[in-house]
């Protein structure tokens, strides 16, 4: 399948963001909610997930050792990343599968409560590039309604688990109206796109600086401050830069990972350092997408649908 690739971007001139209050650096912390949208025998599921803290695959029976590390993740480790963000005053995008919403509708209406942003990750926790165009249609439906009804609110932010299709974009973009998306991991800033002549916006991801790097064996992070020590030095590297051309990042944080006692540590010393820094917007993805169109003019639809 051929399809035109980026390689220049913006060619060593990024555009200046001009980010409130004159920061250096947009940090977006990024909260995965994926409990419950795990694949698993029990909810009817075609097999069950092979990932948490190990790799292992159970086959042709249910694996409650799997689920109750999924069920950790809303029993115990949100309520403490919760806190550690209210006691920095951070406000995040909860990243959402629609199934985990449709089981916990508490947990984002809380998190909305809050003040933090409930996007879309999907229905289940999976990847999108093997699906046909009207199941995927389908999957991008019953998210949406399942935040909307759970919060009262539509969501505006939409990222696949990994690879998306080739019609993800211009479904969110064209049929569902999405204010962004951000299946790419391409750039320190938001950039747009054309979706059929319209310009949509990407808001960049990175796996980088994000605590899935607990779960792999061959990867040297084990405790928190492994993870901390990493996002501080890209948050410095990126507020010097901020002097003369600023930019963003984002940190991706999950409930079971983060939120354990032996790890949640970190997200609190990352925090305080940046605070302590100072020139900083910690932001909503939407709140970054609204700026970036409110600075440079896109052709938002508005929800299409």
């Amino acid at each position: 399948m051929m399809y035109a690739r980026d390689f220049l971007g913006y060619g060593g001139r990024p555009p200046h963001p001009e980010w409130p209050g004159g920061a250096r650096v947009a940090v977006s912390v990024v909260v995965n909610f994926e409990e419950g949208a795990e694949l698993a025998l029990s909810q009817g599921d075609e097999r069950n997930e092979p990932t948490y803290e190990v790799s292992r695959e159970i086959e042709g029976y249910p694996d409650p050792c799997m689920e109750s590390h999924y069920e950790y993740g809303t029993r115990a480790a949100y309520w403490r990343i919760m806190d550690v963000l209210d006691r920095h005053g951070v406000k995040a995008t909860v990243s959402s599968c629609g199934r985990a919403v449709s089981i916990s509708p508490w947990l984002v209406r809380d998190a909305h409560g809050r003040g933090h942003e409930i996007s879309c990750h999907g229905w289940r926790w999976e990847q999108h590039y093997f699906m046909k165009e009207t199941e995927e249609r389908a999957a991008i439906g019953r998210t949406v309604e399942a935040i909307s009804a759970a919060c009262g609110e539509r969501p505006v932010g939409w990222h696949t688990k990994s690879t998306p299709s080739l019609n993800t974009r211009r479904l969110l973009a064209e049929e569902f109206g999405f204010l962004y998306d951000s299946d790419a991991y391409n750039d320190d800033l938001p950039y747009f796109v054309s979706v059929n002549g319209r310009r949509h916006v990407v808001i960049p991801y990175a796996f980088d600086s994000n605590d899935m790097r607990f779960h792999f064996g061959n990867d040297p992070m084990k405790v928190g401050d492994d993870l901390a020590q990493y996002v501080i030095d890209a948050f410095e590297w990126l507020w010097n830069e901020g002097e003369r051309a600023p930019k963003m990042m984002s940190i991706g944080i999950h409930l079971r990972r983060t939120g354990r006692p032996g790890r949640i540590g970190g997200l609190d010393r990352m925090l305080a350092r940046m605070r302590e820094r100072g020139a900083v917007w910690f932001a909503r993805r939407r709140d970054i997408a609204g700026h970036w169109i409110a600075r440079f003019g896109a052709d938002w639809r508005g929800g299409a649908r």
